[in-house]
């Protein structure tokens, strides 16, 4: 079927070149490019991501070493650091932030009857949380967080059907969480799932509540509210309370003045108390329990995009650097969401990219990867330079 075709060329025929195009001359991203357009930046980025390289120099090692197999995979010759680097600092990463916009688009309906979504809800549920980067503030001064510490935060909205991050703002790690809230986009019926970082009750009257949203977050220890209502439960399924309350608190009332529930949760594993608060009246207690619980996978989505994709040793110290290198990996971790779904690949997200990375440069089909017939083990791996030449 793609006779001739590298395994990396395969994935990017799962990128549309038209809407990619778009959002590069939408920034003048190849204005008086000769060479080393933004197509190719992107194929090179995302070789980098897949196959773990640490460096630009690591890549450039990677990249000649397997020059003879570049041409079928979309690149005239192997990138030199000096390229990579400049185009890191000088492409406007805007360029990659849209293009993921588009992507996000055609990952969604993918997985929008997601088998391992458990709950029996039709809504949409998404999840909320951010993931610190740590960096070196000598290396990276605009990144401000702590007086002797750098960092940046990647805010991340995920759709919890098929973990496919809807939003995403990166911003500088001294930004607090519940300041996202501000520029969340908000679906009325959605569900916003959040730890008790975004609790902030006036946005979460203004920005949730008043829109017709929902939200279920867990309670702070210090407030103050009076029971309204009680109401029934079974104890034998983990849910302790569920009750109607009302803020007392002098300012926390002003900020929201209607009724919330709060649901006491015990998890049996370790004996720990929950305390989940929520404008949602209308589900079963259990259920906004289980709401929470499956907001795990947020935390899955972070542990694997630093883990599998290189976002945190980056090639590039500006501000600009370090913005296409986080959004070219978001980008690569949904054509690779794509690509599974579209070729009914039925191993996980991680099998099917480390799979990837391994055979990138083979002329493979890909869903012959995963038949069985290929033993992955003899497979060359990509050269890794020694440590006194790094």
């Amino acid at each position: 079927m793609h006779s001739g075709k590298t395994v990396i060329s395969q994935l990017m025929m799962f990128k549309s070149d038209f809407q990619f195009q778009r959002c590069v001359d939408r920034y003048k991203g190849d204005f008086r490019t000769r060479r080393f357009t933004c197509g190719e930046h992107f194929l090179v980025m995302s070789f980098a991501q897949l196959a773990g390289r640490e460096s630009l120099r690591d890549i450039e090692s990677s990249l000649t070493a397997f020059s003879s197999k570049l041409y079928h995979s979309g690149l005239r010759s192997a990138t030199s650091k000096s390229t990579l680097a400049e185009a890191n600092e000088n492409r406007n990463w805007k360029i990659y932030a849209d293009y993921a916009q588009v992507l996000i688009k055609q990952a969604r309906p993918l997985y929008a009857d997601d088998p391992n979504f458990r709950l029996d809800i039709n809504n949409m549920v998404y999840a909320l949380d951010s993931t610190t980067i740590d960096l070196c503030l000598s290396l990276f001064p605009w990144a401000k967080f702590r007086k002797a510490k750098g960092a940046v935060k990647m805010h991340t909205l995920l759709d919890l059907r098929g973990s496919i991050p809807v939003f995403v703002d990166i911003t500088e790690g001294s930004i607090h969480d519940v300041n996202i809230l501000d520029n969340l986009p908000i679906e009325a019926g959605a569900y916003y799932v959040m730890d008790k970082g975004y609790t902030d009750f006036k946005r979460l009257y203004e920005k949730i509540h008043k829109q017709q949203a929902f939200f279920v977050t867990r309670s702070k220890d210090n407030i103050n509210y009076e029971v309204v209502e009680t109401r029934e439960v079974d104890t034998n399924c983990g849910v302790l309370e569920d009750i109607s309350i009302r803020l007392t608190g002098f300012y926390s009332v002003k900020k929201y003045p209607e009724e919330l529930r709060m649901v006491t949760y015990e998890d049996f594993s370790d004996g720990k108390l929950y305390h989940f608060l929520t404008n949602n009246f209308s589900q079963e207690a259990l259920t906004i329990a289980e709401l929470y619980r499956d907001r795990w996978k947020i935390e899955l989505f972070f542990k694997w995009i630093k883990q599998h994709l290189r976002i945190k040793a980056f090639y590039g110290t500006s501000e600009n650097a370090v913005n296409c290198q986080i959004w070219i990996a978001i980008c690569t971790y949904l054509l690779a969401a794509i690509a599974k779904k579209k070729l009914d690949i039925p191993v996980s997200l991680y099998t099917f990219t480390q799979t990837l990375g391994l055979t990138l440069f083979e002329k493979t089909d890909i869903k012959e990867l995963f038949s069985g017939n290929i033993n992955l083990t003899n497979l060359p791996d990509y050269p890794v330079l020694p440590l006194w030449e790094s």
